[in-house]
């Protein structure tokens, strides 16, 4: 089967969707397909043969460079139209694309919904009124979701979050996954390279530093616990426009001794990073499947969280984690308990290794393959007529470039 999938932003841009994208890539083509993914911006150097990028227009949005466009190059689009599939993960420049090239020709398009876009509209457009912002949601996304052939939410909390906004297209829950082989046999990375001692404990946050992260509040609560338990530290891993004025709150603290940022880590460093550590701490409220701490489960670390979609789907309150209330006073007081009590630490350190077996990329992946097929049945009585049969032979022979607009 040849699948195409298509991105709004993809490497060198770091997120779980980038992240997410590659770990099923990899998973599908270890099946025998064939995975492109359609982009835009220009050339990478950590690109294949299999990522096709069309140019588009620059934007920066808080310090971060965005490559657009509302259309395709035509060799792009020429593969396009080969596709078996079409999976977009966003759902308004490459959803809308996706519909567009698919569509016409039969070809079943597929949308996962990765993000709580609700809250990253008043996250990142805080003037736009939060009633007007869902009306947008509420207007758009029902009619895309009920264009596209399948909509899938990576848990139920997400799938629950789309029925709020009206979306009543039906929607199959198929979990984000990773490779748990990467997180077996690990050597851990020297803590004391951080400055830290075994006799630490360490929270690790990985991830994006942005203001939806909500790590003001994970910091403040970390600070709560240092002046209870002198032997706690933490680690930040992962950069954005956050990270200065969470430099500036560690100075204002005090806590420059026990707190450490270590900046972007190559992914391949992750479970070494992790393994180091010994609580997983987050205090996101947009999540909605996160591989960061699937990650960090199957690294063996608890994690404590806010309680939101997403998280609450993989965390297992008081079993493999403590899930709280958007309080600073509840998240330093579950941070303190496991500071102060290493048993209860260990036994759910081996929880959370289990709860991560349900999240393994070929688990997952066997998933998506099924729906595909499922989806093949429907482009199989698809019946084009003469005039798009000979566009098709135009386009593929590279006379017709403005065919798909």
């Amino acid at each position: 089967m040849r699948i195409g999938m298509l991105a709004d932003l993809y490497r060198p841009h770091i997120s779980g969707v980038t992240n997410h994208i590659d770990l099923v890539r990899q998973a599908l083509e270890a099946r025998g397909h064939e995975v492109y993914v359609f982009t835009f911006g220009e050339p990478h150097p950590e690109d294949d043969e299999r990522v096709v990028r069309s140019p588009g227009f620059s934007l920066r949005v808080r310090a971060q460079s965005i490559t657009f466009n509302f259309r395709h190059t035509p060799a792009a689009r020429r593969l396009l139209i080969q596709m078996d599939v079409l999976h977009t993960h966003h759902p308004f420049l490459s959803g809308q694309l996706a519909l567009r090239y698919g569509k016409p020709w039969g070809i079943p398009v597929v949308f996962t919904n990765h993000t709580r876009y609700d809250l990253y509209m008043r996250a990142y457009l805080p003037l736009l009124p939060p009633t007007l912002g869902d009306t947008l949601l509420r207007t758009y996304l029902p009619r895309f979701c009920r264009e596209v052939d399948a909509v899938v939410a990576p848990s139920p909390g997400v799938k629950a979050m789309l029925e709020r906004l009206d979306v009543d297209a039906p929607i199959h829950v198929i979990p984000n996954g990773i490779d748990l082989t990467r997180f077996q046999n690990v050597t851990p990375h020297d803590r004391r390279a951080w400055g830290f001692q075994e006799d630490h404990v360490v929270f690790v946050y990985l991830g994006r530093m942005a203001p939806e992260k909500n790590l003001g509040l994970l910091l403040r609560a970390f600070a709560a616990v240092a002046q209870v338990h002198p032997n706690a530290r933490f680690l930040f891993i992962g950069d954005g426009p956050e990270r200065k004025n969470l430099e500036a709150q560690v100075e204002a603290f005090r806590l420059d001794d026990r707190v450490l940022f270590a900046g972007l880590v190559p992914y391949e460093q992750v479970p070494g990073y992790l393994s180091a550590c010994d609580v997983f701490a987050t205090a996101s409220l947009t999540e909605v499947h996160p591989l960061s701490v699937i990650e960090a489960h199957a690294a063996g670390l608890p994690v404590v969280a806010i309680r939101a979609p997403g998280v609450e789907d993989v965390v297992r309150h008081e079993h493999s984690g403590f899930l709280v209330e958007n309080d600073a006073a509840a998240l330093s007081a579950a941070m303190s308990r496991l500071v102060s009590e290493p048993d209860l630490r260990k036994r759910m350190a081996g929880n959370a290794r289990e709860v991560a077996k349900e999240f393994d990329i070929h688990r997952t992946a066997s998933l998506l393959e099924d729906l595909y097929t499922s989806l093949q049945a429907k482009r199989a009585a698809f019946r084009p007529s003469l005039g798009l049969r000979l566009r098709r032979w135009l386009m593929l022979w590279g006379r017709d470039a403005s065919a798909v607009q």
